[in-house]
């Protein structure tokens, strides 16, 4: 008779203590914790087990809880450990001795376990966080043991325990002072910029005094070091501060910034600087251009009033430029005919009074201002669409009032201008910082593609919304080869006529079309059964080799790895943790923990996973939702999935 396998709640592991043979043991997941430890200590003759509690061996070593006890798996390594009470009151007295070396240990153990959340509890509890807030107010802490102490307190932070609003000003003053300062140990930089960015994204008190107390010359200045890593924390800071600015002074601080010339340094020390730009640093780059475009947002939505005689003076402008109406004729009956007439060949849908043009948001003003930028910065242009498209009389005249407007909200739409950032994106277009006004020169290579097109297509006023199919579809595909600079847009866009997109959609129609006739069909019923026994072989052939996966904490540039792999027996995922991206296969010794297959209840996608439900400081938005997988397993576990796009391997946020 087969022995019987053991049962659900046993887990076999192997615990270890210092100058001692290991126990191996079965784990009881019914009996309280306090009495497996109890056992433990007494097969090594040690008293007071209230004081021990049971540790991870490996990886990040986190305490054991009955919360947590139940994600472990057999063959778990398990260390015993004094318990998260005992450690917290040690360190603390530890940290506040007179040695030197003693206390440069303690505070280098302590900013270890910190990341634990038993023993951070516990260290709060004491009063920790307020003793390490006064090491750093007094300004005596310096080089390694300043780093330690500075991220010890981030991870403690990064709990959510203790609101960040009781940080003092001294704190705030003396961490922002690092910051300030010329020159300053990295690490100790590095964390001081975390820490800042934390307050201003956590508290709205404490951004107003770190906006007071932070130089944006020096944020910028630390753009132009040769360490990405510092460059990344500096323009997350920026991000914050711009994101939490109140709105009606967000312009003030994108003239501070450009008067600083971010945009130029961001262009030639991170993106044409010597080194990739990493994906935390894209990320980034992304937030910034996203916050940058939201600018345009109050004018987007900003209706045109059409008794405004200010407002109406920039349309009279447009005329004034495109038909020299310096000799206008006297009389006002004879000036407005003619005025009508004038904007009738201007392309406005309301000729008479084109201000009615501008009253539908989006795109409202901001298409008058777009507009308006191309009749004075490339006067020729203007001037040559409009004239070109009012001397004809064959019907295909472009309008272009009517074309700018609708482009304008296209642009809003593709760019999502008033949209908060995501997450999980790290999509931003080199090209939009290569000038100070990268929105209004996209808008004038743009409008100058929609006349093009419309001349290719031979279009009348009813082919209008067709044209504008067109014309986005022309920009969408330029975007997404990611033109490094204005003029390789220009390029791309060349590339792509109207007779190169029909060409495009034909052959994606064919390669469709051709799976659908008579002896395809039948041919791939005939086969179905061996391709698909194929696919599903390949798919187990990747699954067995594993794939390394990013993995995402509370602070995103803390970058670290995991891997997954199934095993070579279809039986159990293998997964881990990494301490860096690695090149080729791991092997199944070094992932630590597993997920039997025959556990696995369910995969869920979207907005069903369970890292989509939790709340975020920046957006989920749609596009995150459609990449987003689970996978449940016994008893009630989960492990989490964003794939970065619709065709890769998926990344991961990580084991929740």
């Amino acid at each position: 008779m087969p022995a019987m396998p053991p049962p659900s709640d046993i887990v076999k592991v192997a615990i270890e203590w210092p100058g001692a043979n290991a126990q191996l043991i079965e784990f009881d997941q019914k009996k309280p914790l306090a009495s497996i430890i109890r056992e433990v200590c007494d097969g090594w003759s040690l008293s007071g087990s209230e004081q021990f509690a049971l540790r991870y061996a490996d990886g990040p070593q986190l305490y054991i809880t009955e919360q947590s006890r139940g994600e472990i798996k057999n063959g778990t390594i398990l260390r015993l450990a004094i318990s998260p009470m005992r450690a917290a009151r040690q360190l603390l007295e530890r940290i506040q001795s007179h040695g030197i070396d003693a206390r440069l240990e303690a505070l280098k153990e302590l900013a270890k376990l910190s990341a634990d959340p038993t023993f951070a509890a516990e260290f709060i509890n004491m009063e920790g966080l307020a003793t390490l807030a006064r090491l750093v107010e007094s300004g005596t802490h310096f080089g390694e043991m300043l780093a330690f102490t500075l991220t010890a307190f981030l991870e403690l932070m990064d709990h959510g325990i203790v609101s960040w609003d009781l940080i003092s000003v001294s704190f705030i003053k003396q961490i922002s002072g690092y910051v300030n300062q010329p020159m300053v140990d990295v690490s100790i930089l590095q964390r001081s910029l975390a820490i800042l960015e934390s307050m201003v994204l956590n508290s709205h008190s404490l951004y107003q005094r770190v906006a007071q107390e932070t130089t944006v010359a020096q944020l910028i200045a630390h753009l132009q070091v040769s360490n990405q890593e510092i460059q990344t924390y500096a323009i997350a800071l920026i991000n914050a501060l711009f994101l939490k600015t109140p709105e009606d002074r967000r312009q003030e601080m994108a003239s501070t910034l450009a008067q600083k010339h971010l945009r130029g340094i961001i262009l030639n020390h991170i993106i044409r600087g010597n080194r990739p730009v990493k994906a935390e640093m894209a990320h980034q780059l992304y937030v910034l251009q996203v916050l940058t475009f939201n600018l345009l947002e109050e004018r987007m939505m900003t209706k045109m009033d059409p008794n405004d005689q200010t407002q109406r003076d920039i349309i009279f402008e447009l005329r004034r430029i495109a038909f020299d109406g310096d000799n206008d004729p006297s009389g006002t009956e004879k000036r407005k005919a003619i005025y009508t007439k004038d904007y009738k060949m201007l392309g406005f849908t309301n000729p008479v009074n084109p201000a009615m043009d501008f009253t539908q948001t989006p795109p409202g003003m901001l298409a008058l201002d777009n507009m308006l930028y191309l009749a004075k910065v490339h006067q020729d242009t203007y001037i040559r669409i409009v004239l070109e498209n009012c001397s004809r009389e064959d019907k295909h005249e472009c309008p272009f009032g009517r074309s700018a407007i609708e482009l304008t909200r296209m642009l809003c739409d593709i760019l999502q201008v008033g949209e908060l950032p995501n997450e999980g994106c790290n999509d931003f277009h080199p090209m939009f910082f290569t000038h100070e006004r990268a929105w209004e020169e996209f808008f004038c290579v743009c409008i100058q593609l929609l006349n093009k097109t419309w001349k290719e297509m031979r279009a009348t006023a009813e082919d209008f919304n067709k044209v504008m199919t067109v014309v986005r579809e022309q920009i969408t595909r330029a975007l997404a080869m990611k033109p490094p600079s204005l003029e390789q847009l220009r390029v791309k866009l060349r590339s792509l006529s109207y007779s190169e997109i029909l060409r495009l959609r034909q052959s994606e129609r064919m390669s469709q079309d051709d799976f659908q006739s008579p002896p395809i069909i039948e041919l791939r019923e005939r086969i179905q059964p061996e391709i698909l026994e194929l696919i599903k072989q390949q798919r187990l052939n990747r699954l067995c080799e594993g794939s390394c996966f990013r993995k995402l904490g509370n602070r995103r540039r803390q970058e670290k790895f995991w891997f997954c792999r199934l095993s070579l027996n279809h039986k159990v995922l293998h997964y881990g943790d990494l301490d860096e991206s690695p090149q080729g296969e791991v092997p199944f010794e070094l992932l630590t923990d597993k997920i039997p297959v025959s556990d696995i209840k369910a995969v869920l996608t979207g907005k069903d996973c369970p890292h989509m439900k939790e709340k975020s400081a920046l957006k989920q938005n749609k596009e995150v939702l459609e990449l987003a997988f689970s996978v449940l397993y016994d008893p009630d576990e989960v492990l989490n999935f964003v794939a970065p796009n619709k065709y890769e391997i998926p990344y991961s946020c990580g084991p929740l």
